[in-house]
């Protein structure tokens, strides 16, 4: 963490300022460590502190050692007032994509003499990169997402419901090493699957439904992300041509994709083949997102991407289709970038039948 706090304390020569105020969760901790749920990291020339408040000073030095603790107390902005005021910062930077306008309005009347300047993105634009020990981090989440669904793929049948097969899934991460879920369990059965982010319901999967699941455990703070779409039983030969339409286009984008290729490239390499496969405007969505810290991050691979993959983004190559009479189809892997390819971090099966 010594280079990160390193690159933003030269951001901060750079601009010109005194301090930098991190109030982001996931930035917090890709920083310092700290876990907590209130804090800011204040990287100045001299070093990294937190403040916070009386339920967090021990969890801070446990956390984050080399990080001074800043005991806010009761009225915490007057503490953090105090603080700023002792050192004669005059001008601090701040998460702007992270602080509301009330936020930032009462520091600005606890701190009247500061001048505040927004320094959106500078934390993200170092977490686009994955340094080796978060991508060892994402692999262990990677492999227990595996486990789980490929448990799942096994378990699944006839007569269960979104809710309870969502709850297995649940129950095998949390007792299995994941600190939580990467985000809520999507299980679409039936027509349910043509919602992209459907919400798991009571409706029971019946013999030859279509079934979309989208799911993630987190380790170590890292998230994995994952994909599997398939029928319980048996399946028609029209969704056998749509998955296996689905399964070229994610194939052949990872295929393509290495460093230097846009996110916008990588995109269109897997919505020509869904397009010419006879399921135009039925791929709603981009091909995929970085993941780390949070499920969604930088870098984007859509038809709005700007941005240009580089070895060490961690991203997700998902593409679908989706049609409200019958369902939809997703495959999802999540994979490395390299400099001459990529590496597919998933390794579940996948396959258009299970339980048959």
């Amino acid at each position: 963490m010594v280079d990160r706090v390193a690159a933003l304390q030269a951001k901060i020569a750079e601009r010109g300022l005194d301090a930098l105020f991190v109030t982001e969760p996931g930035n917090r901790r890709y920083i310092s460590g700290f876990t907590g749920s209130n804090g800011i990291i204040i990287i100045s020339p001299e070093g990294g502190s937190v403040a916070t408040d009386f339920r967090y000073y021990e969890q801070v030095r446990q956390q984050a050692p080399a990080f001074a603790v800043v005991e806010l107390g009761p009225d915490q902005n007057a503490g953090l007032a105090a603080h700023t005021s002792a050192r004669g910062y005059a001008r601090i930077g701040y998460d702007g994509a992270h602080i509301t306008v009330d936020h930032l309005s009462r520091w600005q009347e606890a701190m009247p003499e500061v001048t505040w300047e927004s320094a959106s993105g500078w934390v993200e634009e170092l977490r686009r990169v994955k340094d080796a020990s978060e991508i060892a981090q994402i692999r262990v989440a990677v492999a227990l997402a595996d486990e789980a669904m490929a448990h799942i793929m096994d378990w699944i049948r006839p007569g269960v419901t979104e809710r309870q097969v969502a709850w297995e899934l649940e129950v095998y991460m949390r007792t299995h090493g994941a600190e939580r879920l990467s985000f809520d369990t999507i299980v679409g059965g039936g027509v349910n699957g043509a919602k992209p982010h459907a919400v798991v319901s009571d409706r029971v999967i019946e013999r030859g439904d279509p079934v979309v699941i989208d799911m993630g455990a987190m380790c170590g703070g890292y998230c994995s992300d994952l994909t599997r779409s398939f029928c319980v039983g048996e399946a028609s030969d029209a969704y056998l041509q749509a998955w296996n339409l689905v399964l070229e286009a994610q194939v052949s984008a990872e295929a393509a994709i290495k460093a230097g290729v846009t996110g916008r490239e990588a995109d269109a390499v897997a919505r020509e083949i869904i397009d010419q496969g006879g399921f135009e405007g039925k791929f709603g969505h981009g091909l995929g997102h970085g993941v780390g810290l949070a499920i969604h991050e930088a870098p984007s691979l859509s038809v709005r991407s700007e941005d240009t993959l580089v070895a060490g983004h961690v991203a997700t190559v998902e593409p679908g289709v989706y049609d409200p009479a019958w369902g939809g189809i997703r495959i999802e892997d999540m994979i490395l970038v390299l400099e001459d390819g990529c590496e597919v971090l998933t390794g579940v099966p996948k396959v258009p039948v299970v339980g048959a």
